[in-house]
C-alpha cells in the first residue's frame, strides 16, 4: 500500500516505522529537517520537508498516487485542512487525521456523512483516557484491551507469590474457575521472553502472564495470579492537559478525584468544568504537597503530564510516599522498560495505545481491531470471519487442524455475545469474531494472510 504520513513526531514516526516493517511504500512530511533525515536513515521510507497542509508540498509528497493518507501533526487545522486539500485536488481515497481539542470531538457530526473529508478520526488523548479507565476498574492489571466491543478482554498481569495458579500447571486452571466461567492464557513473558504457553506449563513469580477472558470471568481470573485487591476509590491525576482533564471528568462520579496543574490560571479553568473533582493548583513533584493531598491513601495515582520526566518522577514519589499503584505517561520505549523495573508500577505510552487504532486501520479486510503489546514486540488480533462461507478458508475449521506460525495462539472466538474459549476441536464459523495472539511480530505477516477474508494462499 501507497502510505502518506503527515507528521513525524512521536505518533507519525511510530506509525511509520510499524508500517515500513509491513512492506508498505511510506512517504513521511515534516517541517523538521532533522527529525525527517533521522527517519530516513533508520528506516526504508521517503521523507519530504515541507508544510503538511500546502497543495504543492503534498503534491512533490506523491498525494495523487497515494492510497491512505494519514495526517498526525500537531495541529489538529492542519490536519483538517490536509485531508480536504487531497480529497478536492489528489482524489485520495481515503483518509485519516488525528484529532485532539475537545471542541471537535464534541461534535462527531462534523465527522459523519462527508462533512469534513475525513474518513477516519483518531484521538490519542481519548484512547489513553480510556485506556487509564480500565486500569483503574482492574486493579492490578498492566494491561486491559477490549474485544468484539467489550465481550472479550485480554488481561496482562504480573505473578505473585499469593496467587493460586503461581507454581502449578495451566492445566489446573479449569479446576479453580467458577461453574460457567472460562479463562485462556495465551502468552507468558518471563525475564523478557516469550515462553509458549500450554497444559504443562507452571507459572512462576514475576511472569507477565497474558489472559483472555469474558468479562463476567475475568475478577476470578485475576485472582489466580495474584491476591485480589480491594477496589478503587480514590484517584490522583497529575497534569491538566487534554488527557488530565478528561480522565477527571470521566472518573469523578464514580471515585474520589483530585488533580494537581501546575499552571494556576489553568487550574482554575479546570476547576470550573468539573462538578466532582478537587483541583490543585501546584507542582505534583512537590512532596509537601503530596503528602499534604494524603498521597499515602490513594489507590491509583497517574502522572499525564506533557513532561515525561516529571511524570517518572512524580510517579516514584508518589509510590515511596505510599499511593498503593502508581502510573506515569512515557513517550520513550527506553524509559518505559527501565521504570516498569523500578518504582512505577505501569508505564502508559501514548504512541503504542495510538496504533492499534491506526493499524487496525489501515491493514483494512476483516482485521477489526489490533492491539500492540509489550511496548509493540506483540500484537493482538480480532478478525471477523465473513458471512460468505467462500470468503475465509478458515470457515468450518477446527482450531487444531489451523497451521500457525511459532509464538501465534488462537485464544477465543466471539460468537454473538459470548466467548467461547478456542480448544483444539472449536470450530471456526461463519461470523465469528477470532482473537488471535502474536508473540514474534516477525510471524505477523503470515497470521494476517491466514485471517484475511479474501481468498489467498495460506
Amino acid at each position: 500500500m501507497n502510505i502518506l504520513i503527515l507528521g513525524a513526531g512521536q505518533t507519525g514516526s511510530t506509525v511509520a516505522a510499524a508500517l515500513a516493517r509491513e512492506n508498505n511504500d511510506i512517504t513521511i512530511v515534516d517541517t523538521d529537517q532533522q527529525r525527517l533525515r533521522e527517519l530516513s536513515e533508520k528506516f526504508d521510507l521517503r521523507v519530504v520537508s515541507g508544510h503538511a497542509s500546502h497543495p504543492r508540498v503534498l503534491a512533490r509528497a506523491g498525494c495523487e498516487d497515494a492510497d491512505l493518507l494519514i495526517a498526525v501533526t500537531n495541529s489538529d487545522e492542519v490536519n483538517i485542512v490536509a485531508c480536504e486539500v487531497a480529497r478536492t485536488l489528489f482524489r485520495t481515497p481515503t483518509r485519516l487525521a488525528r484529532v485532539r481539542s475537545g471542541e471537535y470531538l464534541a461534535y462527531p457530526q462534523l465527522f459523519a456523512d462527508g462533512h469534513l473529508a475525513v474518513d477516519v478520526f483518531i484521538s490519542p488523548e481519548l484512547l489513553v483516557c480510556r485506556y487509564i479507565e480500565r486500569l483503574v476498574q482492574h486493579p492490578g492489571a498492566l494491561q486491559v484491551l477490549d474485544f468484539a466491543d467489550g465481550k472479550a478482554q485480554l488481561v496482562a498481569m504480573r505473578a505473585y507469590p499469593d496467587g493460586a495458579l503461581v507454581g502449578h500447571q495451566l492445566k489446573e486452571l479449569r479446576a479453580h474457575m467458577p461453574v460457567g466461567t472460562d479463562a485462556r492464557v495465551v502468552a507468558i513473558f518471563r525475564r523478557g521472553e516469550a515462553i509458549p504457553p500450554d497444559g504443562d506449563t507452571r507459572v512462576e513469580v514475576d511472569d507477565e502472564v497474558f489472559f483472555l477472558a469474558a468479562r463476567r470471568g475475568l475478577k476470578e481470573m485475576m485472582k489466580e495470579l495474584r491476591r485480589a485487591e480491594r477496589p478503587v476509590k480514590r484517584v490522583m491525576i497529575a497534569g491538566g492537559g487534554n488527557i488530565g482533564r478528561s480522565l477527571a471528568a470521566s472518573l469523578e462520579n464514580r471515585y474520589n478525584v483530585k488533580l494537581i496543574e501546575r499552571s494556576a490560571t489553568r487550574a482554575a479553568a479546570i476547576a470550573e468544568e468539573l462538578q466532582n473533582s478537587i483541583v490543585l493548583a501546584g507542582d505534583c513533584a512537590d512532596e509537601a504537597l503530596l503528602r499534604e493531598e494524603n498521597i499515602d491513601q490513594v489507590d491509583f495515582y497517574c502522572a499525564v503530564t506533557n513532561d515525561e520526566e516529571a511524570n517518572i518522577l512524580s510517579a516514584m514519589m508518589a509510590k515511596r510516599l505510599g499511593a498503593r499503584r502508581v502510573a506515569s505517561l512515557i513517550n520513550r520505549p527506553a524509559y518505559a522498560e527501565l521504570v516498569e523495573n523500578g518504582l512505577v508500577d505501569i508505564a502508559i505510552s501514548p504512541q503504542q495505545v495510538t496504533i492499534g487504532a491506526v493499524l487496525g486501520f489501515v491493514r483494512q479486510s476483516n482485521l477489526a481491531r489490533v492491539h500492540s503489546l509489550r511496548r509493540g514486540a506483540a500484537e493482538a488480533i480480532e478478525a471477523i470471519i465473513p458471512e460468505d462461507r467462500s470468503a475465509s478458508r478458515l470457515v468450518n475449521k477446527t482450531v487444531g487442524s489451523i497451521v500457525l506460525p511459532p509464538g501465534a495462539m488462537i485464544g477465543g472466538v466471539v460468537r454473538k455475545d459470548d466467548l467461547i474459549i478456542a480448544h483444539h476441536d472449536t470450530v471456526i464459523e461463519a461470523g465469528d469474531h477470532v482473537i488471535v495472539f502474536v508473540a514474534d511480530k516477525a510471524h505477523l505477516r503470515q497470521v494476517q494472510v491466514l485471517l484475511r477474508s479474501a481468498a489467498t494462499a495460506v
